[in-house]
């Protein structure tokens, strides 16, 4: 893998590569140069941002390749009742080319989801308890994942990313808030009493 990397600029949600749907990736282009550069230089961008996934066309590139990681040091802002919640364990660093995804699950687990490209924001957002993913490795070679808790939903966040998809078209619009405000008074509440707390109170009988 080339040694020169670079932090790439992470596009916001508004830009249009957002919102369309990446091609994918023949065989021989994974293991040319501007791919595998486009891979370290995305590990490199997530590391920094930090974050636990990022998807190609988050840097403006529209192709199936997403890339995953999530450190245990990003874990330490949880207790261990909140991380045994979320079934959330170190994932280590691996890229999944023109994945298919399958729900094996409805999608009806209900947490907070953030992203990179909506920065400073986030919301609850149903998704699947477990999920299987056919796709390619970083050396062109198949693979199938099967995921569970908190990698699966990463693993369907950032294959959305590959469909032109956000978490904003999947989230629970009333509970849409700013990571400040989420601190100050959701982080510590369920899922049920926020949404509970942030429901309508209008009585249409009234």
């Amino acid at each position: 893998m080339p040694q020169n990397r670079m932090r790439l600029k992470i596009v916001s949600a508004g830009e249009s590569v957002l919102r369309q749907p990446a091609r994918l990736l023949d065989p021989a282009e994974i293991h040319g140069g501007p791919i595998q550069e486009l891979i370290a230089h995305m590990r490199e961008t997530l590391r920094d941002a930090p974050g636990v996934g990022l998807a190609a066309p988050q840097v403006g590139q529209l192709v199936q390749l997403a890339i995953i990681e999530d450190l245990a040091e990003y874990h330490a802002n949880l207790n261990a009742a909140q991380l045994a919640e979320r079934e959330r364990v170190p994932v280590p660093f691996h890229v999944v080319i023109n994945p298919v995804l399958y729900l094996v699950t409805p999608p009806e687990i209900e947490f907070f989801e953030g992203c990179l490209s909506v920065p400073g924001y986030t919301a609850v957002v149903a998704r699947s308890h477990r999920v299987r993913v056919q796709c390619l490795d970083q050396a062109g070679m198949p693979r199938s994942i099967e995921a569970s808790g908190w990698y699966a939903r990463i693993l369907q966040h950032e294959i959305d990313h590959l469909n032109g998809t956000l978490y904003l078209d999947r989230m629970d619009t009333r509970t849409f808030c700013t990571l400040d405000n989420h601190a100050r008074h959701w982080k510590t509440k369920s899922v049920a009493e926020v949404k509970a707390a942030l429901s309508s109170k209008f009585d249409s009988s009234v």
